[in-house]
């Protein structure tokens, strides 16, 4: 992972010099860390991480929770109460998450009266959408198991709550992690959308940074390499907590 982010970045120097070389006229300096403008520039920047690591971990968090209780109907043998969970996942599923956004920060406060703030309009509209994915992903992920394990727990009296809580969810959740991970990296990417609402967060500093040092190429080159940091990370901790389950599961 480092490997690479390095690679990127002396790409990024070599592509500058050869640059510099033709006659072009690059600006890496309003990015250099050697030089006290620079550093503050980079400074700048990366204090959005801390507001987009936030909004993406509350938000998937909530999601979760949603998309479990709205995959639940949808096992059920009854048509109406499945219609719950397919109304739900197809309406949300249709709307862009941009104009999501968007509708919660500005329709909600009109519709309902109640206000919040870019932090929260933007955890609601990013859980809501996500919820629809989520429900999804947790639906399959339980109709995966066997009807022998469903048996199994009718056999020791166990309820279903008991039997969703001790049997079935913990081997679910074992074979749809890979698909929670690659939705919270999602859900990373995805944040940089809040920057149209006013969210501080890393894509919403590179926008303001553009407006003040007018070096584009320069700048969102650097926020690449910030969202690339952040979901090398992300990912290397879904493979961990993977291979942690399957060692237990053994």
């Amino acid at each position: 992972m480092f490997r690479l982010i390095l690679l990127l970045a002396l790409a990024v120097t070599l592509t500058g010099c050869a640059g510099n070389s033709s006659g072009q006229s690059w600006g890496w300096y309003v990015v250099d860390p050697r030089t006290t403008s620079g550093m503050n520039n980079l400074q700048f920047l990366m204090s959005g991480a801390w507001n987009t690591i936030l909004l993406s971990l509350t938000a998937i968090s909530i999601s979760v929770v949603v998309g479990l209780l709205i995959a639940l109907p949808g096992l059920s043998e009854r048509k109406g109460i499945r219609a719950i969970n397919r109304i739900y996942v197809e309406v949300v599923r249709s709307v862009p998450i941009l104009v999501l956004i968007l509708w919660v920060y500005y329709g909600l406060p009109a519709l309902s009266g109640i206000t919040l703030n870019v932090f929260w309009a933007g955890v609601l509209a990013l859980a809501l959408s996500d919820s629809a994915f989520q429900a999804e992903i947790f639906r399959g992920g339980i109709q995966s198991i066997g009807r022998g394990q469903y048996e199994a727990a009718q056999s020791v009296a166990l309820n279903y709550r008991d039997t969703m809580r001790y049997v079935i969810l913990p081997q679910a959740i074992r074979r749809i992690l890979p698909a929670l991970g690659n939705q919270l990296v999602y859900m990373m990417k995805m944040s940089s959308l809040v920057s149209v609402i006013g969210m501080q967060e890393l894509t919403r500093k590179a926008n303001e940074l553009v407006v003040t040092e007018y070096r584009p190429l320069e700048i969102y080159t650097i926020l690449v390499l910030e969202y690339l940091v952040l979901i090398l990370i992300v990912s290397q901790g879904v493979r961990w907590l993977e291979r942690r389950m399957n060692v237990s599961e053994a």
